[in-house]
């Protein structure tokens, strides 16, 4: 089978033509998800199509378009239900109509968290085991679980993948969603400037040198020495360490992916975050293996095959 497949990120949107597993051609745009999403349709329409012509596909050749999105998805009609600061007019595109329109094709459309850990699950580091929990983190953080060999979806759609919105700290910072004290409004890249600059110790930073702070940056300063970044490293890292132990204890899965931009700097993420778990997680069985991607920008990508296929059968199946 051949698809189109589109991973909306908040800083960047991965696009891709997939076939038989493989992606045979891709390429990066910026999000500019500041902005609307409608405004951002015809790059991505215009991207897709140049994709399709580099790989030497036709449009005929494709069953569907795949996209994954940062929202909970409406699994009843496959819409946007939320945007949590991400393309403020989300909620109010069709793009079941836009892909019918640009290219003729049905649209599968599924969470971003989700769409990763279907990538992961079915093609990379999650492949062969049937309980897996995928922890994303990035511009926002999230998640997504295989529960017994089953994608978890829940009743609304949202089971699963709201583990950047799990409380970490009761008294902690307002979150974009009204909660407070959420992983991702306490580290993520969203609010990393925000975070860096609180710290009094910030001003003597070499962190306060940096035009575009990032978490590589934290977390090499904070190699080199620099107090200020080893704090900001410890406080990132304890969030995300007990976000994980949430998610262990919610879905006891025997494998969890790290994944999303940060982990460039999985040399210092990872052995974090497992010491923090085998510390902290109540799992008297053993311990759960945690595993960096294996596919990276490419897990939503492919997982567009994966979708469109599911959503075929099933349309199939209503038929019957």
């Amino acid at each position: 089978m051949t698809v189109l497949a589109c991973d909306f990120g908040g800083r960047r949107i991965k696009l891709g033509v997939v076939r038989a597993g493989h992606v045979v051609a891709h390429a990066v745009i910026p999000a500019q998800s500041h902005e609307s999403l409608a405004s951002r349709l015809p790059v991505v329409a215009n991207s897709l199509l140049e994709l399709c012509d580099d790989a030497g596909i036709q449009l005929r050749e494709c069953r569907g378009v795949g996209v994954s999105y940062p929202s909970i998805i409406d699994p009843a009609d496959e819409r946007i239900l939320d945007q949590f600061g991400k393309f403020a007019d989300g909620a109010r595109v069709d793009l079941h109509a836009w892909a019918q329109q640009e290219f003729g094709l049905r649209l599968a459309l599924e969470n971003d968290a989700r769409m990763a850990l279907i990538g992961e699950w079915r093609y990379g580091a999650g492949r062969g085991c049937d309980n897996v929990v995928i922890v994303t983190l990035g511009t926002g953080l999230g998640a997504a679980a295989v529960i017994e060999g089953r994608l978890l979806r829940g009743r609304h759609g949202q089971a699963g993948i709201l583990g950047g919105h799990l409380t970490v700290r009761y008294n902690g910072w307002p979150c974009v969603c009204g909660n407070i004290g959420c992983a991702e409004t306490e580290a993520s890249t969203s609010v990393l400037v925000e975070r860096a600059t609180q710290l009094s110790c910030f001003k003597q930073s070499c962190l306060a040198a940096e035009n575009d702070l990032t978490y590589e940056t934290v977390f090499r300063c904070a190699g080199q020495g620099d107090e200020c970044a080893q704090e900001l490293a410890q406080q990132t890292l304890a969030v995300w360490g007990s976000m994980t132990v949430n998610l262990i204890h919610a879905y006891d899965p025997e494998l969890v992916i790290l994944a999303g931009g940060v982990m460039g700097s999985q040399d210092r993420i990872l052995p974090a975050i497992q010491q923090w778990v085998a510390k902290h997680a109540h799992t008297p069985w053993g311990q759960v293996q945690i595993v960096a991607s294996q596919l990276g920008d490419h897990a939503a990508l492919l997982a567009a095959e994966w979708l469109v296929q599911e959503r075929l059968v099933n349309e199939e199946s209503t038929r019957e």
